[in-house]
Order: C-alpha cells, then structure tokens, then sequence
C-alpha cells in the first residue's frame, strides 16, 4: 500500500479529490481528516503488484497537481 498526505482547506481537499474520482474510483480510497488550522486529505493506494501501484500513485499526483495548481491560480 502507498499514502500520499495534503494538508489544507476541506473545499480544496474536496475539489481535489472529485478531480481524481472519475478516472478509476475503484483503484484508491481517501479519508479527510480534520486538522487544527484544516484537514488532511490522505490518498490510499493498493495492489498486489508494485508497478500497478506506482503506475496509479503517479497518475493520481500529476492530476492532484494540475488541479492544485489550477485552483491557486483563479484564488490569487
């Protein structure tokens, strides 16, 4: 299994997560957890073989990324 961890706004954490639902919501599970100053956002990835999970885990953070970068874009 991998985890990545976000830290930050639950709105954030929620729009990410509906970014990377629709490409293979079965590949992944997530918990938001609340956080003194937010949440954190931790993305569980799983398989039996070592290349599907990075394979997945890359795909996951390059979207996380573009998304990410998205929304801090239309905020400044």
């Amino acid at each position: 299994m991998a985890r990545v961890d976000w830290t930050g706004h639950r709105d954030i954490a929620e729009a990410l997560i509906k970014s990377i639902q629709p490409d293979d919501p079965d590949s992944f599970r997530y918990e938001i957890t609340e956080i003194d100053n937010g949440v954190t956002l931790s993305i569980f990835v799983s398989s039996c073989e070592l290349g599907r999970i990075r394979a997945t885990m890359d795909d996951i953070l390059a979207c996380l990324s573009a998304v990410e970068g998205s929304l801090g874009a239309l905020v400044e």
